[in-house]
C-alpha cells in the first residue's frame, strides 16, 4: 500500500538540512499545517488548490490545503485535516496519515508543518469558494522532481529573496508550496513509491 511505502520513506529520510525563509529573520511565527495528500493509485498524484484571485493574501496562488493551527486543534495533524475538510471537503476519515516532517518557516510569519497522508483516488471534492477557486492533481513524478523547478531571485519588501518556481499545465507552483515540495523531494529515498 502507498501509505506503508510513505511511512517507510518518512522513517528513512535522507539527511538534508533543507531550506526555508528563516534567513529573512521574521521575529514572530504563528504555527500552521498543510496536508500533502497523495492519491493511492499506480501512478500517484498530489492534490493542490488554487486560491481565489480576490483574496487579500496570496491571491490566486497554488497551495496545499491548510492553514493556522487553532486553539481547538490537538496538533498539526488535526489542524491539517480540519483545514482540508473546510477548504475542499476532504473527509478526515478518507486520509491515512503517514506522518509529518520538519516545519517550514515562511517569510510571511508562519511555521508550517507538512502533514503527509494518502487518500483514495478520484474522490469528489467540494471546494469552499471563500477559500478555494479550484483544485487539481499533479503526478507525483512531476511534482517531486527538483529538476522541474527553476530557482528564482527577487527583491521583495527590501529583502533579496529566493524561491522555486514551476509551471504545470498553466498553473504556477512556487514560493512556500514549491519550497516544501523541494525540501521533501530531496530527502525522500529514490523510487520510494515504486
Amino acid at each position: 500500500m502507498l501509505s506503508e511505502k510513505l511511512r517507510d520513506a518518512l522513517d528513512n529520510l535522507l539527511p538534508d538540512p533543507g531550506e526555508d525563509e528563516a534567513y529573512l529573520g521574521t521575529p514572530t511565527l504563528r504555527d500552521a499545517a498543510v496536508l500533502i495528500a497523495f492519491t493511492d493509485r499506480a501512478d500517484p498524484g498530489v492534490i493542490l488548490t488554487q486560491r481565489p484571485q480576490w483574496l487579500r493574501s496570496h491571491a490566486g496562488q497554488v497551495a496545499f490545503p491548510g492553514g493556522k493551527i487553532d486553539p481547538g486543534d490537538r496538533d498539526a495533524i488535526d489542524a491539517a485535516l480540519r483545514e482540508a475538510e473546510e477548504e475542499i471537503g476532504l473527509n478526515r476519515r478518507d486520509v491515512m496519515i503517514a506522518g509529518a516532517t520538519e516545519p517550514y518557516q515562511s517569510g510571511s510569519g508562519y511555521r508550517i508543518t507538512p502533514v503527509l497522508g494518502v487518500i483514495p483516488p478520484d474522490l469528489a471534492f467540494d471546494p469552499n469558494p471563500d477559500e478555494v477557486d479550484d483544485w487539481f492533481e499533479v503526478p507525483l513524478d512531476i511534482l517531486f522532481d527538483p529538476d522541474n523547478y527553476a530557482r528564482q531571485h527577487a527583491n521583495f519588501q527590501g529583502h533579496d529573496r529566493h524561491y522555486y518556481d514551476m509551471d504545470w499545465q498553466g498553473r504556477r507552483i512556487w514560493g512556500v508550496t514549491a519550497g516544501i515540495i523541494i525540501n521533501l523531494a530531496r530527502r525522500l529515498p529514490a523510487g520510494w513509491h515504486r
